[in-house]
């Protein structure tokens, strides 16, 4: 019987000490150091997150959160208080989908498209507050919204224009507040497309402010956006074309357009606006449509 236990003992230290000489793969740092030397590639993470559990866990821990800093270093520091190694609304990984992720559209009930609009990784991105504050209303504009430019995908007709969003601090904003004392119910199966959380619509809660379809070069009927309850925004829009003149004039006449210029730094992501990705995009630490793997 004491054999037995001394051979199993025995058996179980090779087991442990295999595991532990291929634990440097795991170690957070030099994994840190490997992506900070590929500049954090997108594709590269997606294929590290999606090898094995354990690498999926520390992408979760980590790497997702390193991502969002480097390239985003700015926004990253406005929406964490200035402590980017803490937790963000909805998760580092959320929000690095949401930073790299055109989400696609689908018709809602205030909003209808002919045909489904795919979602895929985007190719430049540039968020910025002073687009945010155009889709706040009067009374919530001292909450701190970033919104990307919208994304453009032509329908034969107009083009349908896709964008998302972040707040900071979105269970102490007002937007939240008004939400909740208008009694606004959450939509019925809708959820994030980043971080999976049910959302409220703007436009059933009305409280799209006429400054978005500016800012956006949409009509104010066709327009509609959602915020989960995790602080994300994500809409789509109508884009008019613009004539030679009116692409002259821009939108001078926007609010917020006086804002001071040093927002440039706030809303350029590091190393300027371009993102390398590949063609799937990661949910939950595998890819859509495949579960540990990557597709050319």
């Amino acid at each position: 019987m004491s054999d037995n236990r001394s051979q199993r003992r025995r058996v179980n230290s090779a087991g442990e000490s295999s595991e532990s000489g291929d634990s440097g793969i795991y170690n957070e740092r030099i994994l840190i150091l490997v992506f900070a030397s590929m500049n954090w590639d997108i594709r590269t993470l997606c294929r590290t997150a999606s090898v094995n559990r354990k690498l999926r866990a520390v992408a979760r821990r980590i790497l997702w959160r390193e991502l969002c800093v480097y390239r985003a270093p700015h926004m990253i520091t406005a929406l964490t208080d200035g402590a980017p190694s803490g937790r963000i609304g909805g998760g580092w990984q959320a929000m690095a989908k949401l930073m790299f992720f055109c989400n696609g559209c689908q018709s809602t009930r205030h909003f209808q498209v002919v045909e489904p609009a795919p979602g895929h990784f985007v190719k430049t991105s540039r968020f910025s507050k002073t687009s945010g504050r155009s889709f706040l209303v009067k009374k919530c504009r001292s909450d701190l919204l970033y919104v990307s430019d919208p994304c453009e995908h032509p329908t034969g007709n107009d083009d349908l224009g896709l964008f998302r969003g972040v707040f900071w601090g979105f269970m102490k904003s007002r937007t939240r507040a008004c939400l909740i004392r208008r009694r606004v119910e959450l939509e019925e199966g809708a959820k994030c497309p980043f971080c999976r959380a049910r959302v409220w619509s703007m436009t059933a809660a009305q409280l799209i402010p006429k400054s978005a379809a500016r800012r956006l070069g949409s009509m104010d009927t066709g327009l509609e956006y959602f915020v989960c309850v995790n602080g994300h925004l994500y809409g789509a829009c109508w884009l008019v074309p613009l004539s030679s003149d009116e692409e002259k004039d821009g939108d001078g006449d926007d609010e917020d357009e006086d804002e001071n210029s040093s927002e440039e730094a706030d809303r350029r992501f590091d190393g300027g606006d371009y993102f390398h990705g590949g063609n799937q995009i990661m949910i939950n630490g595998s890819l859509n449509g495949l579960q540990y793997g990557l597709t050319a």
